[in-house]
This record gives structure tokens, sequence and C-alpha cells, in this order.
């Protein structure tokens, strides 16, 4: 048995789709098995996450990612972006599409600008109560968690948002994990370090939850950064998203929308 593959990036945010469009090609019980192998970078494909591509039952289509530690992830922003290229290639979609994902239906509008696919995703309007994190004094929502104020959003994905001087003083590897698997956090968190660079600019650094290390791009993580900072009135309603793997634009009139590219890498086959 061969299985096809492609293996599409989104800002050096890198995952692997399997087609599923047609019938089941990866049993449930087997699928997260399968991202702990075939996300190896060493005895696997290499990816921060398998996609599984299929139709839904409401209409529109359907994505799951299970990630390296075999985990589901709610929702990726980077993600959804490789998704809907990938569909957009096969003729499963063309010009905008629902997506059912376990954090709701994402409506994703795409596109080619002469050789280069970008896609805007109406992401889950980004959420601040006191089910993510308490509240201090100040109203705002944020604890202090080692040597950093932590600020609580989920945007589909729960994440941890700190504001620092520089992005890269950060030694990611000891002080994120911490934050990471806190208690606060009852599901855990990835953690987001956020520099300002502009009026309406901000470099980040994620630490992914279920990949567990630093990843190159995080679309949800990116929009959680800038609804933090335009929350506490450091930016307008859109924001220019530096990440390491390339530039995001995340636009927060009216909820959040993502704005950025996708590209395809290669595709294969998987004897299975």
């Amino acid at each position: 048995m061969e299985i096809p593959f492609a293996k599409l990036h989104g800002n050096g945010n890198d995952f692997v789709i399997v087609d599923e469009y047609n019938g089941v090609v990866i049993p449930d019980e087997m699928k997260g098995q399968f991202a702990a192998i075939y996300c190896d970078r060493r005895f696997g494909i290499g990816a921060d996450g398998i996609i599984y591509l299929a139709k839904s039952q409401k209409g529109g289509l359907k994505m799951r990612l299970l990630q390296p530690d075999e985990s589901e992830a709610e929702m990726c922003g980077n993600g959804i972006r490789c998704f809907a290229k990938y569909a957009f290639d096969a003729g499963y979609a063309k010009e905008s599409c629902t997506v059912e994902t376990p954090a709701g239906e994402i409506g994703v509008a795409m596109g080619y600008r002469e050789d280069d696919f970008f896609a805007t995703a109406t992401m889950t309007p980004p959420r601040f109560d006191r089910r993510d994190i308490p509240a201090t004094g100040s109203g705002e929502y944020r604890e202090r968690i080692g040597n950093y104020d932590v600020y609580a959003v989920n945007t589909g994905v729960p994440h941890a948002v700190i504001l620092v001087d520089s992005v890269d003083a950060v030694d990611m590897d000891t002080a994120a994990p911490p934050i990471r698997h806190h208690a606060t956090f009852e599901k855990g968190a990835n953690v987001n370090f956020v520099e300002k660079t502009g009026e309406n600019s901000i470099r980040i650094r994620t630490f992914e939850r279920g990949v567990e290390e630093e990843t190159l791009s995080c679309g949800t993580g990116a929009t959680a950064s800038a609804a933090v900072v335009h929350r506490l009135g450091h930016t307008g309603e859109t924001v220019e998203v530096e990440t390491r793997g390339g530039p995001l634009t995340i636009y927060l009139q009216d909820g959040a929308k993502m704005e950025g590219p996708a590209t395809t890498v290669f595709s294969g086959v998987i004897p299975f």
C-alpha cells in the first residue's frame, strides 16, 4: 500500500497533508501514531504536524491536525493556509471555502498573486475571560509566572503572550516550558514572546504545545499576540507581525483575520 502525501509550509511552519477527500486513508485510531512517526525529521518526512483533509458533513471541507506528540490541535493558522493551498490546487475549493475544525468553522479566502499563494482566514474571535486566566486588579487578564507577566488569550488555541524588550534575548528552551505547562492553563498553551517594533508592528517567537519546541511561525500565535498588544493600546486594528519564518498581517476589525502565504515543498508516496 502506498499513501500519497504533500508537504507544505506557511512561513516555515511545515505540515504533511494526507488527502482523505474521497475516503479514510489513515484510521482514526492510527492518526496520532502516524503523526509521531512521519513528523520525525530524521526517521520520517519531517513536519510540525500531519493535516488530514476530508469532506465536511456540514458542507465544505474538514481539517484535523495531529501533532508530533500524537495530540490533536484545535486549530492552526499556518496549517489552515497550507490546507487551503492544497485544496485550491486539487480543485476542492476556489476563491473561498469553509473549513470545519475542532475550534469551529473557519472561513478562508484564497488565491494566487502572480506566482505566490496567499490565504486570509477568518479566525476564531480572540477570547479574554476568566476561564483563560485570572484577572488582576487592573482588569487585564494576566498572571505573574516566573519572571514574566503573562497575558492569556484563546484564538481557537490557548496562548500565553509575554511582552519583552527583545525577542532575540529570550532563551526559549528555558523560559517557555514552565509557562507552557503552568497550572493556569488547563490544557497547556502555546507561548509567544512579543517585541513591539513600530506603531503597528511586532516581532514574535513562539514555543508550540504539541511540537514541544520553538517553531518558525504560528498563525494563531500571531493573532493572539496582535490581539493582546491592540487590547493594551499599543497598536491599531491592523498589525504587521514578523515571525522567524516570515510576515503575517492580522486584521482586528470585527473579530480577527489572518493573511499570509503558503508554499508547496514537495509531494510523494509513503510505503505503508
